[in-house]
């Protein structure tokens, strides 16, 4: 295994909206992320070699504190399947998410899966012997064209380290855990996040989104509705880019708004809507799956009597919860763009970063 680098963030470029670009019409939370939604931490774990030949990582994302015993209410859509997430099909079965969500490259998902059901199991040593056997959520996308991803380089114990490091507050976004290695519309992305705040004063909702952006080719890329891809395009004309991987983007949304499995899987579709507004065309080769989840509810693991109550929000009132699913996977992937910085990676290939000071030349010109 290569020796890794410890990783030390460099001068931080700005978020989207810290340059000036504005996305929709919904606030954001106070910390513009996922974990504005109260118990919900994310930690990462990213690995860099000396040599250049890997850049990947993990990264985790608790829905609460112990969602083995404090199940939360889930819901899924895939816009497009060529991508997997494990434990899935039984999220979907259920309604319900028991385990922490991962995220890595495409063939590290067994590492990672089998580092969750270790950790688990030293929380809860009844898993697997007097208890049920849960099956861990892990996404993945393909980060080949900047990682050695055959190398077999994340191991067990960097993925125990993204989920002790899990912690609500600010997230880390760009060049980080599972994103290290990723690309969008072929520049420099990697993990994203944003929130929105809806609803009623007496009651308002948050709902946040995280992103492992991986997708998408630079002509189709659109911020806030301009197609900047189509005029930086121009300038990136002899630059060496991936051809044949298509990437994939996992996107994991969390909410305070209490909704049943059935309306979890509404808000994940709108999710979708978001990403076509980057830029997304969904293509043959790609992965869109989307995973959501409500914190309101909790269902125990070991409940009493027979039957149990759920709060869940009239459909009738959905409108801004959709909205806000729309907004906030928009501008999770620009923040994963505008936070990224250039990489070299595996064979000596290059990815640029997102060039800011063009993007704001390009937006000012249309008037935004």
């Amino acid at each position: 295994m290569s020796e890794q680098v410890s990783v030390r963030p460099r001068g931080r470029r700005p978020r989207a909206r810290e340059a000036g670009v504005r996305i929709g019409r919904l606030p954001c939370g106070p910390l513009n992320a996922i974990t504005d939604v109260a118990g919900v931490k994310v930690g990462h774990r990213t690995l860099m070699s000396y040599d250049g030949q890997v850049r990947s990582g993990v990264t985790a994302i608790l829905p609460n504190d112990n969602p083995y015993e404090e199940r939360v209410i889930g819901g899924s859509f895939t816009l497009n399947g060529a991508g997997e997430v494990s434990g899935l099909v039984q999220v979907n079965e259920w309604g319900l998410i028991e385990t922490p969500i991962c995220l890595t490259n495409t063939l590290s998902v067994g590492v990672v899966q089998d580092a969750v059901v270790q950790w688990m199991v030293r929380r809860h040593p009844e898993i697997g012997r007097r208890g049920d056997v849960p099956i861990p959520l892990v996404g993945e996308c393909d980060d080949s064209w900047l990682n050695d991803i055959a190398g077999g380089h994340l191991r067990a114990q960097h993925v125990y380290e993204a989920l002790d490091r899990a912690r609500g507050g600010k997230v880390r976004e760009g060049n980080v855990g599972g994103g290290t290695g990723m690309i969008t519309c072929d520049f420099k992305a990697g993990v994203g996040t944003s929130s929105r705040r809806f609803g009623p004063p007496e009651m308002s909702y948050t709902l946040g989104v995280l992103v492992q952006s991986n997708f998408g080719v630079m002509n189709d890329l659109r911020i806030a509705g301009v197609p900047v891809g189509q005029v930086l395009e121009r300038d990136y004309e002899g630059y060496d880019r991936r051809r044949v991987n298509y990437g994939s983007i996992i996107v994991v949304f969390a909410t305070d708004a209490p909704l049943l499995p059935k309306q979890l899987e509404r808000v994940a579709k709108r999710c979708a809507l978001g990403l076509g507004r980057v830029g997304s065309m969904a293509a043959h080769g790609s992965g869109e799956i989307i995973l959501g989840f409500s914190t309101t509810n909790i269902v125990p693991r070991h409940p009493v009597g027979w039957t149990g109550s759920l709060v869940y929000l009239h459909d009738q009132h959905t409108r801004d919860l959709y909205e806000a699913a729309i907004e906030a996977t928009e501008e999770a992937v620009v923040n994963s763009l505008f936070a990224a910085e250039s990489m070299s990676g595996f064979l000596g290939r290059y990815v640029p970063s997102l060039p800011l000071d063009d993007v704001r030349e390009i937006m000012a010109s249309r008037g935004c």
